[in-house]
């Protein structure tokens, strides 16, 4: 399994390198200005990059944070990352290790119940979760995923990212007490 595991990660680094990265100036959501561009979305909705996120993140959240029974983040990053977890989960075992996924919206529910997470209602109180996130540079919203979670009654176990931009996110959220595990950093694609 580990070789197959790490084939997989070969694959999904390729995959996200030819569709994801770009190698130019831009100006990221945290003001930042930064010498390269990352779009996990790119990958994370194909097919294969769907299961290659699914297959990878399940794994290290099965190690990392073997109890959570969800895994989710703040919308739209983590929308597909939560998506492809819970359907491998189900694929690989169904039943009990399944894990449900769960969206953090940016602002409460506009009608209805206004609620700030959907899928909450899977969960029960004191759920044990993984938040999920696709590239972590000041880890803000990795951290704003992690408060709504709390103040949902949800217990959180850890933040899960494809990639770290390695500029303070991981501190960030270590410092605030959560434990960050990644796939990739930005020495995956800048040696």
């Amino acid at each position: 399994m580990a070789d197959t595991l790490e084939r997989d990660r070969a694959r999904l680094l390729e995959v996200l390198t030819q569709r994801s990265f770009e190698r130019r100036r831009v100006v990221l959501s945290s003001g930042k200005e930064s010498d390269f561009y990352i779009d996990c979305k790119r990958t994370a909705l194909l097919a294969e990059g769907h299961y290659l996120i699914g297959r990878l993140m399940l794994e290290a959240i099965r190690r990392d944070a073997p109890s959570a029974v969800a895994a989710g983040g703040l919308t739209l990053g983590a929308d597909p990352l939560a998506s492809a977890v819970s359907l491998t989960s189900f694929l690989e075992g169904g039943g009990q290790k399944s894990l449900h996924a769960f969206i953090v919206r940016k602002e409460p529910k506009g009608h209805g119940t206004g609620q700030w997470i959907e899928g909450l209602a899977a969960l029960g109180p004191g759920a044990p979760v993984a938040i999920v996130e696709d590239v972590v540079t000041t880890g803000a919203s990795t951290l704003k995923a992690i408060e709504r979670a709390k103040l949902e009654g949800l217990t959180v176990l850890g933040a899960f990212a494809l990639v770290d931009r390695l500029e303070g996110g991981r501190e960030a959220v270590e410092a605030a007490g959560h434990r960050l595990t990644t796939l990739f950093t930005r020495k995956d694609f800048i040696p």
